[in-house]
């Protein structure tokens, strides 16, 4: 078991523990980008209120309910869907990084992944942005998750840079490596050219950083 890693009885045994539940939701599809770039899977993720990228979910309480029941509960919320979660749907679960959550009690990260057929994912979608209760305030939308690589780079490489929420970004590369959703040698391409585009991004920063310091010395 790879480090930080629990079992699910052991993490369920855990006390003075908070419980976390995540989903990703995925399917399979046959449509292109501009008619020739094979998209191959659609995986939702969504843009959560404080500027991160995360699944959907959030927090459980065992003594109270299922962690399936919870997580369930979570999505109506988030996408407006009842989604029925089973346990067989759930991958692993593992101690949160300590700057990933501000309380002093640990968090214990449950992670799912569901697939579903397009048709369902596209309802997921329309109902996430229309009657979910959380739309706009907890969640500030649904993204997808670009698998493919453009000409100049962009696509997956770009996404992997942004800043996702606790262990999300590495749940989200073990599940493509886990799931064959791409060769470990295109995702590992991927990783490197995100890493360089994050040292621009941190050189963009500094330079807009600056030029505010300025602005605000004037004032």
């Amino acid at each position: 078991m790879a480090s930080g890693q629990l079992s699910r009885a052991g993490a369920l045994a855990c006390t003075g523990c908070r419980h976390a539940c995540h989903v990703m939701l995925y399917c399979d599809t046959k449509t292109q980008l501009f008619g020739r770039i094979p998209i191959r899977h659609i995986i939702l993720m969504q843009m959560r209120f404080d500027g991160l990228l995360g699944f959907p979910g959030g927090y459980v309480t065992p003594s109270e309910e299922t962690l399936e029941a919870g997580l369930s509960r979570e999505l109506l919320e988030e996408l407006g869907v009842a989604l029925p979660i089973l346990a067989e749907d759930h991958v692993d679960c593992c101690q949160a990084p300590a700057s990933s959550h501000s309380s002093t009690s640990r968090l214990i990260t449950h992670f799912y992944v569901k697939k579903m057929e397009e048709e369902q994912i596209k309802e997921v979608e329309k109902e996430a942005a229309s009657t979910a209760t959380d739309h706009g305030q907890e969640v500030l939308g649904m993204v997808r998750v670009p698998l493919y690589t453009t000409k100049n780079g962009g696509g997956l490489a770009p996404f992997l840079s942004h800043s996702f929420i606790g262990n999300a970004r590495s749940q989200l590369v073990d599940s493509l490596l886990r799931l064959d959703m791409i060769a470990p040698e295109e995702l590992h391409k991927a990783l490197g050219h995100s890493l360089k585009l994050s040292t621009h991004s941190g050189e963009d920063l500094q330079a807009a950083l600056t030029r505010t310091e300025a602005k605000r010395k004037r004032f």
